[in-house]
């Protein structure tokens, strides 16, 4: 199974002494420790509750947007890349930059906001891990704009973005130079990041993830057949269907929500949490989308044998621009010509003029052999008793964690798996 996400932020010049070279630091008020191992103030737990509480609000927003369509984004990808671009924002650009992504800043401070993601990259940046994760950050910057060394720097040590330059008067270079870095990144999944780009662009910000995980017990590829999917109540399409017997897995029915929860994990430190909403209760669990909720569900988890699993093998993806809807969640003077990009250059005259953002879902098969304990299982009373059978054969919702951090790294619903 392999997930691929891809963002830019388009920044262009709206001031012409923005391409001058100008004195300034970053100040005092963003000191951090730039070791990772030093740990943080905000412990990761925290951190993760924040970053749910940024991923579901903006998922009802993308769900508002597009309505009975798939939907598959990384929520951690967008927020690395604003607090990326915080690093560079001063003043009321900077605080709506760091409140829409969901951070109380009476509570916790600029600095532990940044060393907090910088501990979370490096724990997620852990070699060894049976599970493939690869985020990385790279900023191009127009070859005449003359960006300052401290932001650089910290954009390094905390979020390992790295540099690079362009001509932006030659658009289609420049265009072509960024979307080759993101195609080699994705493994070739995301083919063309940037589709565009204004004559006024003076820097463009990617950043990726790269996921690609083996279940800890792979479905059988021979027992995959042709299935329908109920689009709604009165509609079907025809899906290729995966299925496994006697499975011994995390389960929760929540009978509040009216769904049922099913853990897959893969081999390694990163699990799937697939939940099944009762036929025409996709709205009602929607609507309760809350870190809560998702500690609940986790919390409620308990292995249970499922004596029939169907699961549809499919393909999504998605092509967004979200600038407008980071203004919904009040993350607005950065594309206005108020924005205060100033820690970027020490000028202000940068402003954010587009957000793209690309994802690709592939759910498969495929997976490592299955342990000794989890092979043939010998049928017991309780199975006879109590047989329980999960369809994923209507619209369900998907969430994929590293199970250290708790932090969601992806997040999808699946409305139709027929299309791609």
């Amino acid at each position: 199974m392999a997930l691929l996400v891809a963002l830019g932020l388009l920044m262009a010049g709206f001031c012409p002494t923005v391409l001058c070279e100008q004195d300034g630091t970053l100040g005092r008020d963003t000191e951090v420790q730039e070791d990772p191992n030093n740990g943080t103030r905000m412990d990761s737990l925290t951190l993760a509750s924040i970053n749910t509480n940024f991923a579901f609000s903006l998922y009802k927003e993308l769900v508002l947007k597009n309505p009975d369509k798939n939907v598959v984004f990384s929520p951690l990808s967008i927020s690395i890349a604003l607090s990326v671009l915080s690093l560079g924002a001063r003043s009321k650009t900077l605080e709506e930059i760091l409140e829409g992504l969901k951070f109380n800043l009476t509570e916790t401070p600029e600095a532990d906001i940044h060393q907090g993601f910088g501990h979370l990259l490096h724990m997620l940046s852990q070699p060894g891990d049976q599970v493939n994760i690869s985020i990385g950050s790279m900023m191009f910057v127009e070859k005449r704009l003359q960006i300052l060394a401290e932001f650089k720097e910290k954009a390094r040590a905390l979020y390992q973005a790295e540099t690079s330059t362009a001509d932006f008067q030659q658009p289609h270079e420049a265009k072509k130079i960024i979307n080759d870095y993101v195609r080699k990144q994705t493994h070739g999944k995301i083919k063309e990041l940037i589709s565009d780009l204004n004559e006024k662009t003076l820097m463009v910000l990617v950043n990726y993830i790269y996921f690609k995980g083996k279940w800890e017990r792979p479905f059988e590829p021979h027992f995959t057949r042709e299935s329908d999917f109920y689009l709604d109540e009165k509609r079907t399409v025809k899906v290729p269907m995966m299925n496994d017997k006697f499975l011994t897995t995390p389960y929760f029915r929540d009978e509040d929500l009216n769904c049922s929860v099913v853990e897959l994990k893969y081999t390694g430190n990163a699990s799937a949490l697939f939940i099944l909403p009762d036929m025409g209760r996709m709205q009602q669990v929607e609507a309760s989308l809350q870190p809560e909720t998702l500690r609940k569900w986790k919390d409620s988890l308990r292995s249970r044998m499922i004596d029939k699993l169907y699961m549809p093998k499919f393909s999504i993806s998605s092509d967004y621009s979200i600038e407008n809807i980071l203004q919904q969640l009040g993350i607005r003077e950065v594309f206005s010509t108020q924005a205060d990009l100033s820690r970027i250059t020490g000028a202000k005259g940068l402003t954010v003029s587009q957000v793209v953002h690309k994802a690709v879902l592939d759910v498969a098969e495929t997976g490592t052999e299955a342990a000794a304990a989890t092979g043939l299982i010998p049928l017991g009373s309780a199975l006879i008793l109590n047989p329980l059978e999960v369809k994923f054969n209507r619209p369900f919702l998907m969430i994929i964690c590293e199970r250290n951090t708790q932090t969601p790294l992806f997040v999808a619903k699946v409305t139709n798996p027929s299309e791609n």
